[in-house]
């Protein structure tokens, strides 16, 4: 059986989003907004403090019971500076996420959400992953969250941005695995995941995608990946530290990778690719 990770309580992943908003915010608090986000393609400071805002800003008003389809995003013409903009939508964000049942019912777009808890836990990890993006930009080193956060950050990456927001999430059609299964094991903890790659549907049109295995077959991996678990986190998310294992290069940072390191990028590719 493989071992999988609880979720963390609900009043842990309040507190991750406090600090990591916080953090996010002082990170940028000497950067000009035009900066580039050198984890984000595109984007400058700015454009990421909004996103931030924005993305606290939905989920406050869905947990609220506003309809998705009637949340309205910040005013970015209301004179507010974006880490301002930031500031009111974490604090909303909390203050109501500490005011619901975590397990009353709300909406989401994952088939296994519905909860102010998932809310919770995807929060917590948004908000830790563009912190990184944040420090990236800011020339500031990462600094890794706690150990038992980062495992989650694997969990959760994997299961609900792989697996539930990626390529034919929510259309019904069936997971068609392909053969190739990569492993990601957790230097730092004892945790590991085996992946089965496919497509959502059968054609050559159908899209890429994964799947968690519930249980080790016991055979041959096509890959392994190991790492400390927020390198792991990272790697998935797009967001490298320093070189990461690639065709040519498998051994880099403080990631390895054993196997055909063309099928862990295929893993990493299906996860950045959904959470984009």
């Amino acid at each position: 059986m493989v071992d999988h990770p609880a979720p963390l309580v609900h009043e842990s992943y309040l507190a991750h989003i406090r600090e990591d908003s916080e953090r996010f915010i002082e990170a940028l608090a000497r950067t000009p907004g035009a900066t580039p986000v050198p984890s984000c393609p595109g984007w400058t400071a700015d454009d990421l403090t909004w996103h931030l805002a924005e993305v606290q800003h939905f989920w406050a008003r869905v947990v609220a019971g506003d309809a998705p389809d009637e949340v309205r995003p910040p005013d970015r013409s209301a004179g507010l500076e974006p880490a301002e903009a930031l500031a009111r939508a974490g604090t909303e964000l909390l203050t109501v996420l500490h005011e619901k049942d975590p397990q009353a019912p709300c909406w989401s777009w994952f088939p296994g959400g519905g909860t102010v808890a998932w809310v919770a836990r995807r929060q917590a990890h948004e908000a830790l992953v563009h912190r990184a993006d944040a420090q990236l930009t800011a020339g500031l080193e990462v600094a890794p969250p706690a150990v038992e956060l980062a495992v989650d950050g694997v969990d959760e990456a994997l299961r609900v941005i792989g697996a539930g927001a990626g390529a034919g999430a929510g259309t019904g059609a069936p997971f068609v695995a392909d053969g190739t299964t990569v492993r990601l094991v957790c230097s730092n903890a004892p945790q590991e995941w085996t992946v089965a790659l496919g497509t959502a549907g059968e054609g050559p049109d159908a899209p890429a995608t994964l799947a968690v295995l519930a249980e080790d077959d016991g055979g041959p991996d096509t890959a392994t990946v190991t790492g400390p678990a927020w390198e792991l986190d990272l790697w998935l998310w797009g967001r490298a530290t320093g070189e990461q294992p690639t065709a040519g290069h498998p051994t880099a940072g403080h990631l390895t990778t054993v196997g055909d390191t063309a099928a862990a990028d295929r893993v990493r590719a299906v996860v950045a690719r959904a959470g984009a």
